[in-house]
This record gives structure tokens, sequence and C-alpha cells, in this order.
């Protein structure tokens, strides 16, 4: 069996022994937004147990302590692994860091080396555990191959509709998996085998909009933000020091209704793997109060046009910016209405902000999930490490 200390000595041999050409140029890859749900209850049950695992769990051990959802939400892309490679459908996953495959299609490769280290992967809404293996993987239309990546290879798998994950979380997050260091991310190690300039990833979503058939464009992008997708400058913020918080691409913030104090300065997370916008309890009963939305049967605040017509805009205050979350953004897309339990008709309204368990102070205060990534162009910085944002063509869009 391979030692711990003999894979770390593998993994850093193979960042000096097979580098390739640095790129002037980030890898990106398109990503499909899949959301097969057959309501909303089980959007929000995945959204409750991925809030759970982030405030109270550790993202290692075994099992989960929540019920477990077959997840078919979130954000997907093409991977290849192995020469010949075999194409893999993996979620993108800003908050965790280990890659892995296995619960859709098997992994088969000639190529792939079995190092017999344990690994496993605790998400809240499921779990895997396998063995670390190392393995070529292709990326991009350009089919960019690197050798020897470290991903896991699941052996037990639930709560899982897709073939696995894409960590695209702090590497900190890896600590725990290995008994002496930190595994290196899809992203680091792109930059150490030089195939990037920077250990940078940039997130791109585009609104679900009527016509999108439940399947909004997206776009990831490892080594540089890809400046065709947003309209201004890059405006970083370093990641907060508050905990659990500040183990994830976890920012400060605070947030305005109206002009008014809604959430003050305070500590949460940017996170593309949550579908709906959280803020503090007390916060959120504050926010209920100014528009006066009334909690419906389906989990979500109901308001009506008249109401709809009187949304401020939720302002926030990040590093030395502020972003206009307009009131367009703060609904439910409507054409979608009929995935609400059969408690939202055609032209219903519902608002995508919701409330966590706890009250400001938790050290997890919001959590600025994909309506809100939707609107602006994030970028994660593994150099500082920080996070930036900058509005996008579908900052203010009208869709929903």
């Amino acid at each position: 069996m391979f030692s711990v200390a003999f894979l770390l000595a593998l993994l850093a041999l193979s960042v000096t022994g097979s580098p390739v050409e640095v790129r002037n140029s980030p890898i990106t890859l398109p990503m499909t937004r899949r959301l097969t749900l057959s309501n909303v209850t089980d959007l929000l049950r995945h959204d409750e147990a991925l809030v759970v695992a982030l405030t109270k769990y550790s993202t290692h051990g075994r099992r989960a302590s929540v019920p477990l959802i077959n997840i078919h939400s979130g954000y997907t892309v093409s991977v290849g692994i192995g020469n010949p490679p075999t194409i893999y459908n993996l979620m993108v996953d800003s908050a965790s860091a280990v890659t892995w495959v296995g619960a859709g299609t098997r992994y088969v490769s000639r190529t792939g080396i079995n190092t017999r280290v344990p690994v496993g992967v605790n998400y809240g809404y499921g779990y895997f555990e396998g063995t670390l293996f190392r393995d070529s993987m292709t990326f991009g239309t350009d089919q960019l191959s690197i050798n020897q990546m470290p991903f896991g290879v699941a052996s037990t798998a639930e709560g899982f509709a897709f073939d696995g994950v894409l960590g695209i979380g702090p590497r900190g997050l890896t600590r725990g998996i290995l008994n002496g260091g930190l595994l290196p991310t899809v992203t680091d190690y792109l930059a150490q085998q030089f195939a990037i300039r920077e250990p940078i990833v940039g997130i791109f979503f585009q609104p679900t909009g009527v016509g999108t058939v439940l399947h909004g464009d997206g776009e990831i992008s490892f080594g540089a933000a890809n400046p065709q997708r947003y309209t201004d400058v890059i405006k970083y913020t370093d990641i907060t020091t508050t905990p659990p918080s500040s183990q994830y691409w976890g920012i400060n913030q605070r947030i305005t209704y109206g002009g008014t104090d809604i959430l003050g300065y305070t500590a949460g997370v940017a996170n593309c793997g949550y579908t709906f916008l959280y803020i503090a309890s007390d916060a959120f009963e504050r926010y209920r109060a100014a528009t006066g939305g009334i909690m419906n049967a389906n989990g979500l605040l109901q308001i009506s046009l008249d109401q709809y017509n009187a949304l401020h805009d939720l302002i926030f205050y990040i590093g030395s910016d502020s972003y206009k979350f307009v009131r367009n953004a703060q609904i439910w897309p409507r054409f979608l209405n009929y995935k609400l339990d059969g408690s939202g008709g055609d032209n219903d309204i519902f608002l995508v902000v919701r409330g966590l368990a706890s009250p400001t102070g938790s050290g997890v205060d919001f959590i600025n999930g994909y309506v809100f990534l939707q609107r602006f162009y994030t970028v994660f910085d593994s150099t500082r490490p920080r996070v930036g944002f900058a509005r996008t063509p579908f900052t203010q869009d009208n869709s929903n």
C-alpha cells in the first residue's frame, strides 16, 4: 500500500516532471443547468441539507446525518479521464475541493494509477467513499490533457444523479483527507502543471429564461476570468476571517433594502451549489415585513402584483463596491410556477430570498446562491485568496 508521504512525494514529482506550455488564455468549459426535479420542494430540501452541512458538519467523514436526496439540480461540465478519454458529466461544486467520478458512469481506464489511499466527502445531501487515483484528464474543446491528475473514484455514492463532482472550493477543504498534507485541487494542479497561469476560476451563469426549457447556459474558466462575459471591472474582496465561512469562498457584506439595513456587515459565503439567496433569520424577517410577503405552502414568500411593482432593489455592499439585485432578480421565474407543488398559478409571484435557521452572528449569515451569481460574474482566486464580482449583460435582466 502506498504511504501518504510517498503519495505526496509522487504528486510533487509529477508537478516538476512533465510540465506543459503555459497557456495565455484560460481553459473554458461550457456548463449545463440540470433541473429535472418534479417540484420545488425537493429543491428546497436539497438547499436545506446543504445549509446543515455547511454550518454544522465537516465535509469529511462518512455518511451524512440528514436525509439523502437524489440531486437532480446543478450545473455540470463534461471532462474526459483516461486515454482514450471516457467522458464524465460532473457537477460543479464550489463548497468542496475534491473531484471524483463513479456515481453514474463507472471509471474504467488502462492508464490510471490506484494510490490505494481512501478518500470520501460528506455533502449533507449525500456522500461518496472511494479511493484516490491518478490519470490523465482532458479539458475543453481544444482537448488539453493533463497527466497524473489526482481524483477520487467512488466505490459507494448516494444522493447523486450525475457521474460525480468537480470540486472548485479552497484547497483547505481537503484537510483531513490525507494525514500528511492537503490534496491538490483541479485548479491547483492545472496551475502547478503550468497549464494555466494562476489558480483562478471564473464562473458565468445566464438567468433561466423563457425558452431555455430548464437548461440555462453557463461557463467555467480556469486560469483567468473571461472578459467576454462581464461588462465592468472585477472588484475583489478578501476571504473573511470568520469561521466557518472562512473555510469556503466566504466574504463579508451588508445588505440594504429601500435604504434601510436588513443585514449588517457580516460573514457568509458565495456558493453556486445553492439555488436560492439565504439571509439570517432576523434579516429575513425584516425583508418579509418590508416587502409584505406572505409565506406560501410551497416554502416561498408570495407577493401581489402591486407589491412587486413596489419592490425596492436589494443593495449588496461587498468590498469597495455595491451590487444592485434588482426586483426581477428577487422573484422565482414565473414560467416555472408549475413546479411549485400546485400552489402557484401562472401569474403568481414568489420571492427567492429565504431565511436561515439561525440569527445574525452564526458565522454563516448569508449564502449568495445561484440566483445571485447568475446576475454577477464571479471569480474565485486562490492566490490571495479572494473573491471577485463584476456586472454582466444579465445583471438587470427581466426574464423572470
